[in-house]
């Protein structure tokens, strides 16, 4: 039997019944110890700007807005996933306890299906807003935009509850040795996951947004023709507003920033874990987690609300009475 120092070892006063440390060459030390706390520090300052912003100002309570809010809270909680995360990448060795690891497995299955549900809530107001425009007041208001960010928080929970539930009735059960945080779902609960988070999800994304950008061309050419004809005076131009299409692009690259990060991580279930190097997938889950950093970065680069929002913030003007009903759009 292979004789084990006791400092390889997670707990060395358990001995035997301990994980191991493992050792990780420079370059993932880097990567564990600088990139990805500073990325999550990062993301949780930028999305509470992102938070702050559209709760403060009354200008900003949109039902789009609402979404964006919504995605937020999930990125803010993503963000502080991986400062526990590199706790944990770090050594493997989980020091925390199976109750807490078992907190960190709900949480991270909790914030992965609220994200992908907000994103197809996205994609569902920018359909309406760019294929119905005239109705888009109608049917997309703030009240049935809270009800439905409420119903997938709710949704959300009840999932984690379905997929997690082993892990939730019995903490460590998974675990083979003490230092170890296993996440792990069955096979139906895995398949379960895949078709609900990942499959039936994206096609819808793509679908909608598919929609959203074959319906935005042919306005735009229709306009273009009726400019180019001098018809332009006489035409009544039923669609889209210019701001409407301005923020389908924006949120189109989002949703597109979103997916790009996220297929890959989800990737690796439908290939199957052993195919591939854990470095390979350790990678995979930081582009989905380094996504939730993006997004805020991608609202200061297109929307000058957001902007003037955190010039606002960081100057303290929020604090001075009536900053509520500033106008930042």
């Amino acid at each position: 039997m292979e004789r084990v120092n006791r400092s390889e070892l997670c707990f060395p006063q358990l001995a035997n019944l301990s994980c191991r440390k493992s050792s990780s060459s420079f370059s993932e030390g880097v990567f564990l110890s600088v990139l990805l706390p500073s990325t999550g520090i990062l993301t949780v300052l930028l999305n509470l700007l992102v938070i702050v912003a559209i709760s403060h100002f009354r200008q900003l309570h949109t039902p789009t807005n609402l979404l964006l809010l919504s995605l937020a809270i999930t990125d803010i909680l993503v963000g502080l996933l991986m400062m526990s995360a590199v706790m944990y990448m770090t050594s493997s060795c989980w020091m925390l306890g199976d109750i807490l690891c078992c907190l960190f497995a709900l949480t991270l299955v909790l914030v992965t299906t609220a994200s992908v549900g907000n994103m197809v809530l996205i994609s569902a107001d920018r359909y309406v807003a760019i294929c119905n425009p005239l109705q888009y007041n109608v049917k997309i208001t703030l009240k049935r935009i809270q009800i439905s960010v409420c119903l997938c928080w709710i949704s959300s929970l009840l999932y984690c509850w379905i997929i997690l539930n082993e892990q939730i009735v019995h903490p460590g059960k998974f675990n083979s040795c003490y230092g170890e945080c296993v996440i792990k779902a069955d096979i139906i609960g895995g398949i379960f996951d895949v078709i609900f988070t990942f499959i039936l999800p994206l096609t819808v994304i793509i679908t909608l947004y598919t929609r959203v950008f074959v319906i935005a061309v042919s306005q735009a050419r229709a306009m273009r023709s009726q400019v180019t004809r001098g018809k332009v005076l006489n035409f009544v131009f039923i669609g889209p507003k210019k701001s409407e299409l301005k923020a389908a692009r924006t949120l189109g690259v989002l949703v597109f920033v979103f997916l790009v990060c996220f297929c890959p991580y989800y990737s690796v279930s439908l290939i199957g874990d052993n195919r591939l190097p854990s470095k390979f997938k350790s990678y995979f889950a930081y582009m989905y987690l380094f996504n939730s950093c993006m997004n805020p970065l991608i609202y200061v680069l297109f929307y000058p609300w957001f902007r003037r929002a955190i010039r606002l913030i960081v100057t303290l003007h929020i604090l001075c009475p009536g900053s509520r009903d500033t106008k930042v759009m």
